[in-house]
């Protein structure tokens, strides 16, 4: 027997022990048993990102950051490193300038030459704000108009549901308001019905990098008419961990348009964004991405008071959508009669002026395809009004998802928090949870019945004790999808300041596969 028989029997001896081994001490069955597949565990999150953008130019604004992760079942047991890693933080962005289409290409230079350059490790900037235990939420301020974006990451115990609120009050000026914002997590494509490049309106995309790596992002405009004639060639870059602000109306050459749709999207990496929209006459607000394109949506927490409701849809797709418009008000699903139906053309943006369609009960809007079988995807938002005359202010109600599981909204105040329960099928159940107060007070909870294709407009529990702001938790119980929002009011001198935020499921678990041995591999 030559070495070559002699190396290639022990090779198959040694094979056959290592299989015969695996297959003795494979998982969950007798040896040589094929064990059937598990369906996949759900469990918490190890991980999440956050990203709030410069909240304003104003020497006079005032801004509150409130963070907040909910304690309970979805919670892990922290992370390997233990109670140190169970921990989230925002921190600042490198500061950028306002970016216009002719400061792109000097960008664009300006990021090569970064690029080539030394790598230094960054500054090891001071934590904005730092949140160290579930169940109570903990704030920051900031003051004036040199606030930058702040990039965010929770680790551990507190990155299930870690959410952030961005809450700013600016008295006076062209972009006095109130605007609040839920800070978003990092992504690859936004869609933003609802912007304007009007002569009254100044409306920035907020753009903010939360990697270490600089990235290009292509924004795309869209009119009654169509693609607005762009000046952006070449994209825009956004340097690593930066935010970086870009003025709609310098993006395109032609007319000024009232209604906008901006598509955001990202040729590498991932980004946050956000539209924040300033109007001469009716204040400022953030306007955060639609849900989805869908056939189907529906627009939460339309203020019982609200003057004025402008509806506002872009169908991304090939085919034109013509679409249904509804309003589940507190008794039952009815027809406006301002509009019935929205016809959207293939690529061009549609608007309808909806008046004051709540007429005194809150409610939310519902869009359906106008004819069964004929769905076609869109996204939409609404701009609400609240005042009248002078003293008028503006907020927006993106297209949102469920709350599906649980899902959460910081920086809720003893006076002025409204929150919208809306049921658009089947009657539904949730549970509300008003968190501990950043300076103290003892959790609530209170359950309430959503009936079909209604709106509940409640004043939300809270905490006994209560000193400082807290968190709402919203967890379905049983029923169909439940949507909700937000509102925070706080007038200001007869100014009716008031903000909305939707609330969408936080995404706290994620299904895991369980994984086994097999011995499939081994074949040849």
């Amino acid at each position: 027997m030559n070495r070559t028989t002699l190396s290639l029997a022990a090779a198959v001896t040694a094979l056959a022990a290592v299989t015969g081994f695996a297959v003795l001490t494979a998982p969950g069955g007798d040896a040589g048993t094929a064990t059937a597949a598990k369906a996949p565990a759900r469990l918490p999150v190890e991980r999440s990102s956050l990203l709030c953008p410069a909240p304003s130019n104003s020497e006079v604004a005032e801004t509150v950051y409130t963070s907040f992760t909910p304690a309970g079942a979805a919670q892990g047991a922290g992370t390997a490193a233990g109670e140190a890693a169970d921990r989230a933080e925002l921190r600042p962005s490198a500061a950028t300038a306002d970016v216009t289409a002719a400061d792109s290409k000097k960008a664009d230079t300006e990021a090569d030459a970064e690029a080539d350059a030394p790598k230094k490790a960054p500054a090891a900037d001071k934590p904005v704000l730092t949140l160290t235990q579930p169940g109570r939420p903990v704030t920051a301020e900031a003051d004036g108009g040199d606030a930058p974006a702040l990039v965010g990451a929770a680790s551990g115990r507190l990155a299930p549901g870690w959410t952030t609120q961005q809450t700013t009050k600016v008295p006076a000026g062209g972009g006095r308001g109130m605007l609040g914002l839920s800070c978003t997590a990092p992504d690859t494509d936004f869609w933003f019905p609802g912007a304007s490049t009007a002569g009254q309106r100044a409306d920035y995309v907020h753009l903010t990098n939360p990697d270490d790596t600089a990235t290009v992002v292509d924004i795309e405009l869209y009119g009654p008419d169509g693609a607005l004639k762009s000046q952006l060639t070449e994209g825009i870059t956004v340097p690593a961990r930066s935010g970086v602000p870009v003025l709609l109306s310098t993006l395109t050459t032609g007319p000024a348009a009232e209604d906008v749709t901006v598509h955001v999207t990202t040729r590498s990496g991932r980004v946050g964004a956000v539209v924040r929209s300033a109007d001469e006459n009716l204040g400022s607000d953030w306007l955060p991405a639609s849900a989805d394109p869908a056939g189907t949506l529906v627009l939460p927490g339309i203020p019982a008071d609200a003057t004025s409701v402008r509806l506002v849809a872009y169908a991304p797709g090939e085919g034109d959508a013509d679409l249904k418009i509804q309003l589940a008000s507190p008794t039952g699903t009815i027809t406006p009669a301002a509009a019935e139906s929205l016809h959207v053309k293939s690529g061009m943006t549609a608007a309808v002026d909806l008046e004051n369609v709540t007429r005194g009960e809150a409610g939310s809007l519902l869009l359906s395809p106008a004819r069964k079988g004929r769905a076609t995807p869109v996204v939409a938002a609404l701009r609400v009004v609240r005042g009248k005359g002078a003293d008028q202010e503006m907020a927006f109600i993106p297209a949102t998802g469920p709350v599906g599981e649980r899902a959460t909204v910081a920086d809720n105040r003893a006076e002025g928090t409204t929150l919208s329960l809306t049921a658009p099928g089947e009657a539904a159940e949730v549970k509300v949870t008003a968190s501990a107060g950043t300076e103290g007070g003892t959790p609530v909870t209170k359950t309430y019945k959503i009936g079909s294709g209604t709106t509940l407009a409640v004043t939300p529990p809270v905490p006994a004790g209560l000193k400082g702001v807290y968190a709402l938790t919203v967890e379905t119980l049983s029923g169909g999808p439940v949507h909700a929002a937000r509102t925070l009011a706080e007038p200001d001198d007869g100014l009716p300041m008031f903000t909305v935020q939707t609330l969408a499921d936080d995404r706290g678990t994620v299904e895991v596969p369980s994984a086994g041995q097999d011995l499939s591999v081994l074949d040849d």
